[in-house]
C-alpha cells in the first residue's frame, strides 16, 4: 500500500437491516463497523495525515466500543460516541507521544560530552605546565572567584602580585590551549 490518504479500502457488503436488527449483539456491532468504518477512517485519516496512525486509531476505538457495546448500541447517538472515542484515543496517543518527545529532548546530552572531556583534559595539561606560583593565583582567582586582595591573604603575597601572576598565567594558558588545538 503507498499510504495515500486516497486508498480507503472498500468494505464488504453490508449485513442487511434484518439481520442487524434481529437481537445477535455481533452482528449489530459487524452491522455498526461496516456502516460507519469508512467515515471514521477517513476523518482521522485527515486528523492524523497519517494512514496507518488512522487505522491504528479507528481499530482501538471500535475496540473499546465493542468492549462496551451492550451499554453503546442502546444509546441515543451511537455513532456521536464512537467518534468521541476515537477523538479520546487520538488525543492521548498525541500526549504520550508529545510527553515521549519531551522526555528525550530533556534527557538528551546538552553539550558533547566526549568534546567536554577533550577540553577538560586540555586545560588541566595546560595548567599543569605553569609555574606553580602563577598557577595558584590563577586556580585562587579565576576558579574559586577570590578577589585579588583575598587571594593575596590566602597565597601570602601582594594584592598586585596576584594580579600578575594571574595575568600571566591567562596569557600562557590561551598560548598552550590555542597550540593543542
Amino acid at each position: 500500500m503507498d499510504g495515500s490518504l486516497h486508498a480507503v479500502p472498500e468494505l464488504a457488503e453490508p449485513i442487511p437491516e434484518a439481520a442487524a436488527e434481529s437481537g445477535d449483539e455481533a452482528l449489530e456491532f459487524e452491522a455498526f463497523v461496516l456502516a460507519n468504518h469508512t467515515r471514521l477512517f477517513r476523518a482521522l485519516c485527515l486528523l492524523t495525515r497519517d494512514r496507518y496512525e488512522a487505522e491504528e486509531i479507528t481499530q482501538e476505538s471500535y475496540l473499546r466500543i465493542l468492549e462496551r457495546w451492550d451499554r453503546v448500541r442502546s444509546l441515543e447517538d451511537p455513532v456521536g460516541y464512537l467518534y468521541r472515542t476515537a477523538m479520546n484515543v487520538f488525543r492521548k496517543r498525541y500526549r504520550r507521544a508529545k510527553l515521549a518527545l519531551h522526555r528525550m529532548v530533556a534527557l538528551a546530552p546538552r553539550e558533547d560530552e566526549i568534546a567536554a572531556a577533550e577540553e577538560h583534559e586540555v586545560v588541566l595539561h595546560a595548567l599543569a605546565a605553569l609555574p606553580a606560583d602563577q598557577r595558584a593565583a590563577l586556580v585562587v582567582t579565576s576558579m574559586l572567584g577570590y578577589s585579588s586582595e583575598e587571594a593575596a591573604e590566602v597565597l601570602g603575597a601582594k594584592p598586585s602580585t596576584v594580579r600578575a601572576r594571574s595575568t600571566r598565567a591567562r596569557d600562557a594558558l590561551r598560548r598552550r590551549i590555542g597550540e593543542q588545538r
